[in-house]
This record gives structure tokens, sequence and C-alpha cells, in this order.
């Protein structure tokens, strides 16, 4: 993406301009990403996102229909493998040790659609026994079983306080609700290797249903009312669109 704006901001940047990536986004994942044209404007922005005042909101489509219309989640994150054996060293986890992250979501539609038709069946969520459980669990609950093939789906509207590595897609399967797509906190964390292994495969689209994983960033507004604002792209608009 740095080729491609070097090239967008050519004037500004020969100019003397400097332009500097305000948020990120992880792969796979589109929408907004804040571009700053000159050092002051980058120096504004940072200041905000230091101070937590640039707010986002992220769109998703998970597997299942959320038995709330809205719920926060307040459960620290930290690298998996740093408590236990994980073959993705990125691949995070819900961990008392972990930092402090909370994601507010709101339902905001409930549709079916078909699903995968071979290769369908139950993977299990494993909760750290350690960590206190979040709202609705209850101290016994160790695991919770999501069936994959289910017609049932949900657009989920993703508000994070905190900004941690992959925080909306952790809280999200840790909940029940794993995002369509996600090859890593879906089904089975071996289809992100087998996908570096064989790419895109008749397999993994039984199992997964959308090539990449179905989070977008929607929007961004500072507290002086700045906005800016994307609805969902064609692939997800066109998943939602299927449905009934």
């Amino acid at each position: 993406m740095w080729k491609q704006l070097r090239e967008l901001f050519a004037f500004e940047i020969a100019s003397g301009g400097q332009v500097s990536i305000v948020n990120r986004l992880d792969r796979e994942t589109s929408g907004l990403v804040l571009v700053a044209k000159t050092a002051i404007a980058a120096r504004d922005f940072g200041l905000l996102m230091q101070r937590h005042s640039l707010r986002k909101e992220y769109l998703a489509i998970v597997w299942g229909w959320p038995e709330w219309e809205h719920k926060l989640i307040d459960a620290p994150l930290d690298r998996q493998s740093k408590h236990q054996h994980s073959v993705i060293w990125l691949k995070q986890t819900i961990h008392v040790a972990g930092a402090p992250a909370q994601t507010e979501f709101f339902v905001e539609r409930r549709f079916r659609r078909s699903a995968c038709t071979e290769g369908c069946g139950l993977y299990e969520i494993s909760f750290d026994p350690h960590l206190h459980p979040l709202p609705g669990q209850g101290e016994a609950v160790a695991k919770r079983q999501v069936r994959v093939g289910e017609e049932k789906f949900s657009l989920i509207r993703a508000i994070p306080r905190t900004g941690r590595t992959h925080q909306i897609r952790v809280h999200l399967a840790s909940i029940g609700h794993p995002i369509v797509g996600d090859k890593i906190y879906g089904p089975d964390e071996q289809l992100y290797l087998r996908f570096i292994e064989t790419g895109w495969t008749r397999e993994l689209s039984q199992k997964l249903l959308l090539p990449r994983h179905a989070l977008h960033s929607a929007k961004l507004a500072t507290e002086d009312h700045r906005e800016w604002t994307s609805g969902l792209p064609p692939d997800l608009a066109e998943f939602c669109s299927g449905g009934v």
C-alpha cells in the first residue's frame, strides 16, 4: 500500500510534504485508512490516537445469531504462545496476564443464507481457566461449541475501546461468534497454515465461505466532529444480500 500512497501523493512529497499512515488495519481487513499529508497533521492525529480520541467503528459478519443486542467484552489479550503451544506466532488469546482490552458490540442485522455443504461440523473454543469469566458465562464454563455450517449469520457493529492486536476477532470468537472467513480464529487454525501452503482451495472455501475475514473499518471520527465513513465493500455486501 505504501508504494501506491507515494504515487498518489507524489506532488505533496515532491513539495516537501510528509505522508504518514495514521491508522493501520490487519491484513485482509478492508475499510478506512487515514493518511496525513503533512508533519503537522500526522502529529495532531498521533496525539488523538494517544488520547484514544479517534473513535473507530467496524462492521463484521459473524457465525450465528447472538442472544443479545448489545454487549461489552472486557477481556485482556496476550500472545497465545507465551502461555500455551501455538503454531501461529502472532495468534492472540484471552489471558488474565494480558493487556486490558475492551470491545463494544451491537447487532445490526440477523440473516440466513446457505453455508457449506461438505466438511461441516463442530469446533470448540477454549477459555483460559485463570481468566475471570465473561458476562453470562459462569465460572464453570471452559469451552463453547460452534457449529460450522449453520445458515444463521449476523452483521455486527464493533467499537474497540482499546487497540490490541486482533482484538475484535478474538473477542467475537471468545463469545461463540467468530468472524466468517477468519483463518486464525475461525474453525481451525490449521486452515491458516494450509492457506499459506496451498492458497485458496475448494476445501477452504467450504469451511470458511469467504477468502478473507469479513471485517471492515466503517467509520473514523474525532472529538471535534470530523468523520469519515465507508460502506460494506462488494464482497461483504453480496454475502449479506444473499441472506433473508
